[in-house]
């Protein structure tokens, strides 16, 4: 087996940032742990995540601008979104700014290493679960 995932992890609250963190620490390489959308466009061309798991609303830029940005760049990380956003729109928009996998918070535990793992494998994820539209 290869050297472990390099995940980027950024979302506004830190103390959902914390839960991730202590979540994925012990099987992932944390590279980084970030509250403002700023952080992760300044950091990702150093850190090289393999993953970015990405809120959609944050304080200076959303998710999906984000991605739009990262999308244009040399970056060649994977973005999964982890959201409280539970509406088909929302997984859309996200999907076509270039995202790989959408993780809703309510489902953290149990869908957060699935999308990991999908995405890893290349392959999209998506919630098991009815989207309201």
């Amino acid at each position: 087996m290869g050297s472990p995932l390099r995940i980027l992890l950024a979302d506004d609250n830190p103390a959902i940032l914390e839960v991730v963190k202590r979540m994925l620490q012990d099987d992932f390489v944390v590279v980084a742990a970030v509250t403002d959308a700023s952080s992760v466009l300044q950091q990702v061309p150093d850190l090289e995540p393999d993953i970015i798991i990405l809120d959609i609303s944050m304080n200076d830029l959303n998710g999906f601008e984000v991605t739009r940005r990262l999308k244009a760049t040399p970056c060649k990380s994977k973005i999964i979104f982890l959201t409280v956003h539970e509406d088909f729109e929302f997984v859309r928009a996200a999907f076509d700014s270039g995202a790989s996998g959408y993780v809703f918070k309510s489902r953290l535990n149990t869908d957060l290493r699935p999308a990991i793992q999908a995405v890893q494998l290349g392959k999209a994820f998506l919630p098991d679960v009815p989207l309201s539209q």
